[in-house]
């Protein structure tokens, strides 16, 4: 998360004496004459403090739609696609640090700027904007779907406040939005310091895991009694049609993994950065094991009847003891879980646009009014999109097609193709030109279908 506000710096620092994280040139830290009476000297973070951060960076919303992407992929296939786009990330993150090594650049941001100049920095700053708004947007829906309940196909799948009270007007979607818009977004937005939030982030993974295991035991306990089927193993392809919307989950895959933006932040606090490959590697495994875990038990659970947001199935009678009580305890957890991930995506998202609003101006955190009118139209654009985008699969393919390969494929490929210092292997080349291919030939494919469902929903219709 340290592409928006560099203000011109040189990226430039010896790797061998490492300074404390707290300088000018960590646009998410104080400038470096607040810093002296904000905080402690800073000595590295530690291997585990790096993994711990990256994956949550990586874990978020994206989780939730992946029991889709089996029902249109199949299992054994889904979980295939899942493991292989872990190592294309893998391999894009690697060529990203070794390019930053190359260039002493600190920043995505600046990799982008030592290879295509500012308008390359621009570019980069622009996309992280999309996809993180597209992300937060989708936190909300996924918060919206919980509590206030979501309609599907015609039919109502009740939230956890209707559940619990009975449909009023202050449990409606738009009024609980707007509580947790300014009870909760609003405040932990408004920190300037990420620091701030280690504890809030610590306790969102731990729900995370509360979720994970409860639909797990579910899932086991109802394999064990013998009333869950035996789930679709390969897709249905009957023509071209249907073997063209198998392109559609990719850009789903594409966002759940995208964390390239936070990657050099972990990288200029790590105690030892030579240790940042193992780091992204050990958080990938770790990241993709929970991605397949949750594909595998929540397309058992549910099967042909999976939501593109599989929260919002935990509203109906699971056919166990004590199921409406899991029911609320999986909805919630995970809810809350994305409230307080909320601020830790709007960091980057506010950074960066500021460096492209007001790129000489000084340090974000130095300006209370640019600060606090930044923070509140974000929030505001964040909050009119979750009450409007229907879907988090429509939300999900939009993001993923535009936003998110660029920042996680087309982008690491580029600079790589570029060579700037000659360092780049001719099975780097050809591993480059796979993944760029594959980038704009997917989401091509996810954006004409996604107009063409659009077009066939909308159009006219005969009586």
């Amino acid at each position: 998360m340290t592409i928006g506000n560099e203000k011109h710096a040189k990226e430039k620092r010896s790797r061998k004496n490492k300074q404390p994280i707290v300088d000018e040139k960590s646009p998410l830290l104080p400038t470096k004459g607040e810093e002296e009476h904000s905080f402690d000297e800073f000595n590295g973070a530690s291997y585990t403090g790096a993994v711990f951060n990256l994956s949550t960076t990586i874990v978020g919303a994206g989780i939730m739609a992946l029991p889709a992407t089996m029902k249109v992929l199949g299992l054994v296939p889904g979980i295939a696609l899942i493991i292989f786009m872990a190592f294309l990330t893998d391999a894009s993150i690697d060529l990203l640090i070794r390019f930053s090594r190359a260039g002493k650049s600190l920043s995505y941001g600046g990799v982008m700027d030592d290879a295509f100049g500012s308008i390359g920095r621009m570019l980069l700053q622009v996309c992280v904007m999309v996809n993180n708004i597209g992300v937060l947007v989708v936190y909300m829906i996924i918060i919206g779907d919980v509590l206030a309940g979501t309609t599907s196909d015609g039919i109502h799948h009740a939230g956890v406040l209707q559940g619990w009270f009975g449909v009023h007007w202050w449990n409606g979607r738009f009024f609980v939005l707007l509580v947790t818009t300014l009870g909760v977004f609003a405040p932990l937005a408004s920190l300037k310091r990420i620091d701030s939030l280690s504890y809030t982030s610590a306790l969102s993974v731990a729900l995370a895991v509360v979720f994970l295991v409860i639909t797990a035991g579910i899932t086991i306990f109802k394999l064990l009694n013998g009333s869950i089927m035996m789930p679709k193993l390969f897709p249905d392809i009957v023509d071209f049609t249907s073997a063209f919307n198998l392109f559609t989950v990719v850009p789903v895959l594409v966002t759940a993994y995208i964390c390239h933006y936070n990657v050099h932040s972990i990288d200029n606090e790590l105690e030892d950065n030579t240790k940042i490959k193992a780091v992204v590697r050990t958080s990938l495994v770790l990241c993709s094991s929970v991605y397949v875990m949750t594909s595998i038990f929540g397309f058992l659970l549910f099967g042909d009847n999976t939501l593109d947001d599989v929260l919002a199935n935990f509203d109906t009678n699971l056919g166990i003891p004590y199921s409406s009580l899991l029911n609320d305890a999986v909805r919630v957890s995970y809810a809350a879980h994305l409230m307080l991930v909320f601020p830790i995506v709007f960091f980057p998202l506010r950074l960066n646009l500021d460096g492209l609003l007001f790129p000489r101006k000084g340090a974000l955190v130095a300006d209370n009014l640019r600060f606090a009118s930044i923070t509140i139209g974000l929030i505001g654009v964040i909050f009119l999109g979750a009450n409007f985008i229907p879907s988090i699969w429509d939300a999900f393919q939009f993001t993923g097609a535009t936003a998110a390969v660029c920042i996680g494929f087309i982008f690491p490929s580029a600079i790589t193709l570029g060579d700037r210092y000659g360092i780049a292997t001719k099975k780097d080349k050809i591993l480059c030109i796979f993944m760029i291919v594959l980038a704009v030939f997917s989401n091509v494919v996810a954006v004409y279908s996604d107009a063409l469902a659009l077009f066939k929903k909308n159009g006219p219709t005969t009586e």
